[in-house]
């Protein structure tokens, strides 16, 4: 059986490629599932990737990660890390290790950004790579 790893993406990451490609880069998302639905394979993983701008979807989808027996979840919650205790708690209450990325570096950027409720209960984090973090991220999680 193939381990299965959920990528979840929260608010305004279905505009990647377009919105503020000096911070966020030009890769889509679609861009971003193909070439990490390569990584997982040389890794012997699958990836469950999805997007939503919705928080208490991104809680449902934890959820089911545990649910359904996930060896792990990638979260890049985007603005939700900063804002989000539901998101905390859901980390907290799925006991699977969750590995926190995001394509900038929240600490170089405005304050409001240096907190990160999904960081205090994420067994890792990725940052300011680019889209490159999230094969970063998968290598960490098929590590685990």
């Amino acid at each position: 059986m193939i381990d299965t790893v959920f990528v979840l993406n929260g608010p305004n990451l279905n505009l990647l490629g377009t919105r503020e490609p000096e911070i966020y880069g030009s890769a889509t998302l679609a861009d971003i599932e193909a070439m990490l639905q390569d990584k997982a394979r040389e890794l012997g993983l699958a990836i469950d990737f999805r997007q939503t701008n919705h928080e208490g979807v991104l809680v449902d989808w934890l959820h089911e990660a545990r649910a359904t027996g996930a060896k792990a979840v990638l979260l890049n919650a985007a603005a939700y890390t900063h804002t989000s205790i539901a998101l905390l708690d859901a980390i907290k209450a799925i006991e699977l290790p969750v590995i926190e990325v995001h394509l900038s570096d929240p600490a170089t950027r405005e304050p409001f950004r240096h907190i990160s409720y999904v960081g205090m209960a994420a067994v890792a984090e990725v940052k300011g790579l680019g889209a490159n973090g999230y094969a970063v991220a998968l290598a960490k999680a098929a590590a685990l």
